[in-house]
């Protein structure tokens, strides 16, 4: 029972952020709906992963952002809209912001321990674990993503053409 309320406060939660990014794009709004059922099973995916299977952020970004993609062509469809604005507020949510901050903060961190070689070598090594956790899950994200459309591309593009 708890591990259900964990992964479906983790789900909701993503869809409510979704949904606010979504809105900075001015979508139609029965594409609201979609952005939030895609964040949702995408993070709930991705958290499932991580949490109870033992994968790696960066696999369970993969996997979350594969299922976003190919929901996006799916539910494309029944929006009338192009993949992207289903994809792309979906995906905000699972950037990884911890790893983001602790990279800027190291970075930072460093610049201000020039004197001391032990903090320095200390915040280098957090600058570059973070930044390469950070660029490898948003690269796993985009790949992710994108990877329907190309698997897909006839029926990508037919996503806001009446000619299906």
């Amino acid at each position: 029972m708890m591990i259900a309320l964990n992964i479906l406060s983790d789900a909701f939660f993503a869809a409510i952020a979704a949904m606010g990014f979504g809105a900075i794009s001015d979508p139609s709004m029965r594409s609201f709906k979609f952005i939030a059922i895609l964040a949702a099973l995408g993070h709930a995916c991705r958290y499932s992963l991580m949490t109870f299977a033992g994968f790696d952020i960066a696999t369970g970004s993969l996997c979350g952002a594969l299922l976003i993609g190919f929901g996006s062509i799916w539910l494309g469809k029944k929006v009338y809209s192009p993949m992207t604005v289903l994809y792309i507020p979906a995906l905000l949510p699972m950037i990884p912001g911890r790893f983001a901050y602790n990279m800027v903060f190291s970075q930072i961190m460093f610049l201000q321990s020039m004197d001391n070689v032990a903090e320095r070598t200390k915040y280098m090594d957090m600058f570059f674990s973070n930044t390469m956790v950070t660029c490898t899950v948003v690269f796993l994200l985009a790949v992710g993503a994108t990877v329907p459309m190309f698997l897909f591309p006839k029926r990508a593009y037919s996503l806001t053409r009446h000619n299906r």
